[in-house]
């Protein structure tokens, strides 16, 4: 028989899957055929780091991890990169998960946005510094990439405004004496 924090646990982790499936689907979605416009928020990302914000036991790096890989295989992107990139996101902000409970919203989103900036920095870095072919995962213009990462900290907000009601909200000082694993 689970504990009734461990079956929460598992449930949060299970309904993270589905979103991050179902983000996954819907980016693969051709909404706009042909036509080549400013590039949308990576609600992906945003999902993930404003989870492991609110809930950091429900998402483990395992799972962050394979879902990201799984988004970078069908998304065309380079296997493992943005898999690796965001897991590492995703630990610095729960080492961070105690420091951030007692400040405000606001603060929150500018240490999420500038950690999707770093990111995305490192993601140009080491594209670059691997010179991984242009035939592989030809490389966005940096116009293209800002552009996202401004769609993407914008969007923050209003995915942790649906991720409430779903439960996640932030964690009190005493839910934060986990490990619940």
């Amino acid at each position: 028989m689970l504990s009734p924090a461990r079956q929460r646990q598992l449930a949060g982790q299970s309904l993270y899957v589905v979103l991050a499936l179902a983000l996954i689907v819907a980016a693969l979605l051709p909404l706009a055929p042909g036509r080549i416009g400013v590039p949308g928020p990576d609600m992906l990302t945003a999902m993930t780091l404003a989870w492991v914000v609110r809930r950091p036991a429900q998402v483990p790096p395992l799972t962050i991890g394979a879902v990201a890989l799984l988004a970078d295989i069908l998304l065309f992107r380079p296997p493992g990169l943005g898999a690796a990139i965001t897991v590492l996101a995703a630990e610095t902000l729960r080492r961070g998960a105690h420091r951030g409970r007692t400040q405000g919203f606001v603060v929150e989103w500018l240490r999420v946005a500038a950690l999707m900036a770093l990111m995305v920095l490192a993601e140009r870095t080491l594209r670059t510094l691997f010179l991984v072919p242009p035939t592989l995962a030809p490389l966005p213009p940096l116009g293209q990439d800002i552009l996202r990462l401004i769609a993407t900290v914008a969007a923050y907000p209003l995915v942790v405004a649906v991720l409430h009601p779903l439960g996640l909200r932030r964690p009190s000082p005493a839910e934060l004496n986990w490990p619940e694993r």
